[in-house]
């Protein structure tokens, strides 16, 4: 983890070299009953004030304002400083110095440090590590916990099944690291800085700028001093532009950028729609007894129904103290709108082969994630005029291996590669930049590695557990298919079309009844959002923004009984009674958002667009 201060050279000397460009201003949980769920006689109440639904140039409190931005100039921008764009800048760098090359290569990331915002198991599969880095282990790579013990279960209510993890499945972890994401990712960006990478913690991208043929131009980051209702204030200051001969987008599951590329380029045409799942996690330490550094166990089945895709992971960390990394995965297509997440995950602590372990530890650390899940049916046109989508922004995530961050880490030293010869030749020629930088040869590179073929083997496991038998079909289906034929059958799969269309009217389903958490084992949702060290500037608009403000209540409320209200992990939807006459009204508590991107998905009327906030808000997690 680095403090952002840590860049401050490089915001220096970047804000030093700025040149001004003129800039057109338009650029706790209520289980409500049948009888409450009509809306309000009065008007709806204004709930999104950001400027991307309700336009400044449109806002009399914004006449006179100064909308001039800066502008600076990269070779590269790379937006996302997770694996992926850590790597695509690494390997850059790597190039250019190599051949002795001057490359300014510049990464945004949103998070206030390096790594605060990422979250994942995990479960580290080395192989694009090795080829980053050969000697990973001279330079203190923190690998520290190698796999020793891999344990696959089915559980039942009561009982535990155990699986043979025979050679040749996916979920066979030897070889393979338990680490902390975050930790590694801060690594990476040491090793960056070190090459001459630019890193700008705390930069949130919230715009894509585009030259006058319609090829991507570079970023501009969002503007900041912005009030709640919307107004400027004082301190108001416009984001900044960074333009690039070509821009990688590595923004994570489901970004918010890259749903514009989409809609956009079209670049979806020819792919299935994505699948997503939520990943919750938390860190504990526990009794020393009960630690078995290495030990990898993972589960399916209870307390999820056979046809609801999710699992778990419980990793013994080997960190200098008794730690293990515990979390519970739940398909984003599921069907029931009473269906809670969290409420399952806390669920699951309580199953007698999990709960022995936690028992007499402390708990210290929680966060949540969304995850790519439609694999190789998903991936979509990955270049178009002036930029490239990297890592787990088009989703590469192996998923019956439950890993993402090799795959990632490698679409980003391809594209690093495709780009380079390009980037230097028009670097080299001394032209004049009207037009952004189109280079397939990436597309074509990523679809001949390794990655393409991973994901290939495994294209049909996912979709295979949308049948009657569900969970137990799906198993069949990899014993018979993927162990022998190795995914070589003719056939592939289909997923069944986007998750927030799953979802069936709560008239038609059974509400879920959870247990109260004890506050030993299961805790409620506020203070596990506590423990994420979530934080942002609440004199801001909410960055959880509404198309059309009435459609909560009207809709989502009143067929799907509020969802977004369970699930969301971190309590930022509520539906409480309106101040004046009878029904309810959606409230946002914007401040506790963790970033997961889950409403923006599941949303079942597709109202909700997730935007970032202001630059540094969100998570700090501490090697998440």
């Amino acid at each position: 983890m680095f403090p952002a201060s840590r860049y401050s050279c490089h915001a220096s000397r970047c804000i030093r070299a700025l040149k001004t460009v003129q800039v057109d201003h338009t650029s706790p949980q209520l289980y409500t009953t049948l009888g409450r769920r009509s809306s309000s006689s009065l008007s709806t109440p204004r709930i999104t004030t950001h400027y991307t639904i309700h336009p400044r140039d449109k806002d009399p409190r914004w006449e006179g304002v100064e909308m001039e931005r800066f502008a600076d100039e990269a070779d590269v921008v790379i937006v996302g400083g997770g694996p992926a764009g850590l790597s695509a800048a690494i390997r850059l760098k790597q190039l250019a110095n190599e051949q002795q090359k001057e490359l300014r290569v510049c990464l945004v990331e949103k998070a206030s440090q390096m790594g605060a915002h990422t979250l994942s198991g995990a479960c580290l599969e080395p192989s694009a590590l090795h080829e980053l880095f050969p000697d990973w282990k001279e330079r203190g790579a923190p690998l520290n916990t190698p796999v020793t013990e891999d344990i696959f279960s089915i559980l039942t209510e009561k009982h535990r099944i155990p699986v043979p993890m025979l050679p040749g499945l996916p979920m066979r972890n030897h070889g393979n690291y338990i680490i902390r994401l975050g930790n590694f990712v801060g690594w990476l960006a040491e090793q960056a800085e070190e090459l001459g990478v630019e890193l700008y913690p705390g930069y949130a991208a919230s715009e894509v700028l585009f030259h006058e043929d319609g090829s991507v131009k570079g970023i501009a980051t969002n503007d900041v001093g912005i009030a709640k209702d919307g107004s400027p204030k004082d301190v108001f200051e416009r984001g900044m532009e960074l333009h690039a001969k070509v821009t990688l987008f590595g923004e994570g599951c489901h970004g918010h950028l890259a749903k514009q590329l989409y809609k956009r380029f079209n670049l979806r045409e020819n792919c299935e729609p994505q699948t997503y799942a939520i990943g919750l996690k938390e860190v504990w330490t526990i009794e020393e007894k009960k630690w078995r550094p290495g030990r990898v166990e993972h589960s399916v089945g209870w307390p999820l129904n056979r046809n609801t895709y999710g699992g778990s992971f419980l990793y013994h960390l080997n960190e200098g103290e008794p730690m293990v990394a515990l979390g519970f995965v739940v398909g984003l297509d599921y069907s029931n709108p009473y269906l809670n997440p969290f409420r399952e995950f806390q669920r699951w602590k309580h199953h007698p082969f999990v709960a022995p372990t936690l028992e007499g530890g402390h708990r210290i650390a929680y966060g949540a994630r969304a995850l790519n899940e439609g694999g190789f049916q998903s991936v979509p046109k990955l270049t178009f005029p002036g930029g490239l989508l990297i890592g787990c922004s088009p989703g590469f995530m192996n998923v019956p291996k439950i890993k993402g961050t090799h795959t990632a880490m490698k679409s980003g030293m391809l594209a690093a590669e495709a780009i380079f010869p390009r980037v230097v030749a028009v670097a080299e020629g001394g032209e004049a930049e009207t037009t952004g930088l189109h280079v397939p040869e990436y597309a074509e590179a990523l679809k001949a590695s390794w990655v393409w073929k991973e994901l290939r083997a495994v294209r049909n496991i996912r979709p295979s557990f949308h049948n009657y038998f569900g969970l137990y079909g799906g198993m069949i289906y990899t014993g018979i298919f993927y162990w022998i034929l190795r995914g070589k059958e003719p056939w592939t799969l289909k997923h069944c079309g986007r998750d927030a269309d799953q979802l069936k009217p709560a008239k038609d389903c059974t509400p879920i009844e959870y247990p109260k958490p004890d506050g030993k084992i299961s805790f409620d949702l506020l203070s596990s959002v506590a423990l994420s060290g979530t934080n942002h500037e609440g004199d801001q608009p909410a960055h959880l923004t509404l198309m059309d403000d009435s459609v909560p209540v009207n809709k989502n409320l009143a067929i799907y009984d509020g969802p977004e209200q369970r699930f969301c992990p971190a309590g930022v939807y509520e539906y409480v009674p309106v101040e004046t006459g009878d029904g309810m009204r959606l409230q946002i508590n914007a401040q506790n958002c963790v970033h997961c991107k889950t409403c923006d998905i599941k949303d079942p009327s597709q109202n909700i667009n997730w935007v970032v906030p202001e630059g540094g808000g969100g998570p700090a997690y501490n090697g998440m």
